[in-house]
This record gives structure tokens, sequence and C-alpha cells, in this order.
């Protein structure tokens, strides 16, 4: 597996209503160095119907300001849907939402 397999392969297992962070990602794909590189991946994501990057907040829960996948709030859209709790416009409650890995 490639490292964007990788990547993806994390990804696909945050559940709904959770979020993890770049670098979580980063750690349970291989190497916790690669956070940028999850950012990248996840722009490029090849299929948002079932890898579900609008799920990956940085370290300190905040949203993306212009999403990649449908412009600005789309990503805070996307979480409320699910039931993910935010404590300001763009920051996720990451005691309450943050994916534990399993």
């Amino acid at each position: 597996m490639n490292t964007f397999e990788r990547i993806y392969e994390v990804v696909k297992r945050i559940p709904k209503g959770k979020v993890a962070t770049y670098g979580m990602v980063a750690t349970m794909a291989g190497n916790p160095r690669w956070s940028q590189i999850v950012g990248y991946a996840l722009h490029v994501n090849p299929d948002t119907s079932s890898i579900p990057c609008h799920r990956v907040v940085n370290r300190f829960g905040s949203t993306a300001k212009a999403f990649a996948f449908g412009g600005e709030d789309m990503q805070r859209k996307l979480l409320e849907a699910e039931g993910v709790r935010f404590i300001s416009e763009n920051t996720v409650d990451l005691k309450l939402c943050l994916w534990n890995g399993e």
C-alpha cells in the first residue's frame, strides 16, 4: 500500500459523529510526521463518498476555511449533519467528538 492509500484507510475508519486530527491520521497511517501529507492526500481525495475527509480537522479542532469539496463552511455543515458539536463557529468540541482510533 502506498502512503495515500494508508491515509485513506485510516480516514475510512473515522465513524460518523467523530473527528480525527491530521496528526492522528498521520500517526495511524505509519508516520507522525505526515500531517501535511495527510492534508494533501485529502485535498486530492479520489472518492469522497467512501473517504470522509470532512472528518479530519487540525490539532485545535478547527475546520478548513475553504473546504476542498464544497467551499467555505461545507465542512462544518457536513460535520453538524453527523452530530458533531462545535464550541465556536469553526472549532469542533474535541472533548466530545475526538475519535479514539477504535
